[in-house]
């Protein structure tokens, strides 16, 4: 089931046909031919998650037609920042269930038109988004083999399907441009390469296809994050997809290099592949990469919960906390001065999760240490509290296992080697996942003063959310919604660079 945003209604897909569109279709040239005359390309963001590509196709001069998205707060949070002003309220329609529902209709829904097919197809110009992610994941994979007891029970998963629903839209709308995201997995997947079966299929409809793996740290997110990007443009174009070229300099630590490494010696050799080599690692010109320090350090310290003012419970955005006047980065300034989602003041999303055992396990933490270093760390301060009681304890003694309960976090350091990490100030931080809804402690933040994993508001500065973007719900699953994100900064760079080829592509269609 998925949902749309705009309009609020919640969908399920049909599955995709191989026939090929015919290549003189009047949508297609109508549509081509009100962007060669000025138009604003006219996009809908499939499985849109909260809106992280949304907002970069918005800012690049997309117009957002509508979103599909099936969590219900997701949804409600892409509705409230693209679509408060819409017609139809999340509330307003019920379910529907879209193998019922044909695009057209969806579209019908969206506009609050009555649109013939081929009406509905000449509306949509760029369809963008990204299936779930978690059955092409390797901790997704591992999770499902776990719970199937099967070493190929990731192959049976549904949701690895949900690319075939992306195709179906793309059969009936007819875009002329297409942009997919997912995963670096999803490129060996089990015996599988899933990007070029899409790709395959995109071909197949009528499309010049690429795709490749991109790090949002080299465009100005603060963040190591690695995802493969597909770009289609339509037949009638004839325009060869290219990718936008690094801003920033980083130099890729190994596993990143090696994952490069193994996929381009596996794909680019290959017959009729439309794998593109990812773009030269930029590690000696443009800007330097972005820290977690350049992007969180101006936001507010906390420390109430290291004063006993912080209470269990959920965690709401009704607080307004002003900013402290700390200096400012040149990333700071753009995520408090993003056009149509600029935050002058203050925000209403600096909330922490209520981790009292931790909190001075944190504060010892060195940047950079993972969980055997916090778990060798508390039982250190186990034993020194030991040693400081005026009576000894003795392992047989119920108020020994008490007492190292309090310092001693449960899980096995030998099983959970990656579970803790505490950031370093002066580096970009690691991935983001959508984990970190679930308990946050693979982004400790580097003050050791504060000694807390890292807020809502800085879950989405890192992420590259602007500070005037705003999460419906609570802290855990607004932190699920910024880890299952599309970082807002490179799904801006990748619009701008679609933007000027279809342009330029336009501009030469009308030169011939």
């Amino acid at each position: 089931m998925r949902c749309l945003a705009s309009g609020g209604i919640i969908l399920s897909f049909v599955s995709v046909s191989r026939k090929r569109p015919k290549q003189a279709d009047g949508a297609v040239a109508a549509k081509i031919a009100r962007l060669a005359n000025g138009g604003a390309p006219r996009v809908i963001d499939l499985f849109a998650g909260c809106g992280g590509l949304s907002l970069g196709f918005h800012s690049a001069g997309f117009e957002l037609v509508g979103a599909v998205e099936n969590d219900p707060l997701a949804a409600a949070t892409h509705s409230l920042n693209f679509f408060s002003h819409a017609k139809h309220s999340l509330q307003e329609h019920g379910p529907v269930d879209v193998t019922k529902t044909d695009p057209e209709e969806l579209l019908r829904r969206v506009l609050a038109e009555k649109l013939s097919v081929a009406e509905a197809a000449s509306r949509i110009d760029v369809l963008i988004g990204g299936p779930p992610c978690q059955a092409y994941s390797i901790v997704g994979r591992a999770k499902l083999r776990e719970i199937a007891q099967h070493p190929l029970a990731f192959e049976k998963d549904l949701r690895a399907q949900l690319y075939k629903n992306f195709l179906h839209y793309v059969r009936v709308l007819k875009p002329l441009a297409v942009l997919i995201e997912n995963v670096p997995e999803i490129l060996r997947y089990g015996t599988r390469n899933v990007a070029e079966d899409i790709a395959s299929e995109l071909e197949a409809l009528g499309y010049q296809v690429r795709y490749t793996i991109l790090n949002a740290v080299h465009y100005g997110v603060p963040q190591l994050r690695d995802r493969m990007f597909m770009i289609a443009y339509i037949n009638e174009l004839e325009l060869l997809p290219e990718f936008p070229a690094p801003t920033h300099r980083h130099a890729l630590p190994k596993g990143y290099k090696n994952l490069r490494r193994d996929v381009t010696a596996k794909l680019s050799g290959l017959f009729g592949s439309r794998y593109f080599l990812p773009p030269v690692e930029n590690t000696e010109s443009g800007e330097a990469a972005v820290t977690a320090r350049d992007a969180i350090g101006d936001l507010p310290p906390i420390t109430k919960h290291l004063e006993g003012q912080l209470k269990r419970g959920a965690r709401r955005f009704d607080e307004f906390t002003p900013y402290a006047g700390a200096p400012l980065t040149a990333y700071a300034k753009t995520m408090r001065g993003w056009p149509a989602f600029r935050s002058r003041d203050g925000i209403y999303d600096h909330v922490i999760r209520y981790l009292p055992r931790d909190y001075k396990i944190f504060a010892r933490m060195a940047p950079g240490d993972e969980y055997p270093q916090a778990h060798a760390l508390a039982n250190r301060m186990f034993e020194e509290a030991l040693e400081a009681r005026s009576t000894k304890l003795r392992p047989s003694d119920p108020r020994y296992a008490v007492l190292k309960k309090e310092y001693v976090p449960p899980y096995d350091p030998a099983k959970f080697a990656n579970k803790w990490r505490k950031i370093d100030a002066e580096e970009p931080v690691r991935t983001i996942t959508a984990h970190i809804g679930k308990d946050s402690y693979s982004h400790i933040h580097y003050s050791s003063d504060q000694a807390r994993t890292i807020s809502v508001r800085e879950a989405a500065r890192l992420q590259s959310f602007p500070d005037g973007f705003k999460f419906a719900g609570t802290l855990d699953p607004a932190l699920r919604q910024i880890g299952n994100s599309v970082p807002p900064l490179i799904a801006r760079a990748l619009a701008r660079k679609m933007k000027r080829d279809l342009l330029a592509a336009l501009r030469h269609a009308r030169a011939r």
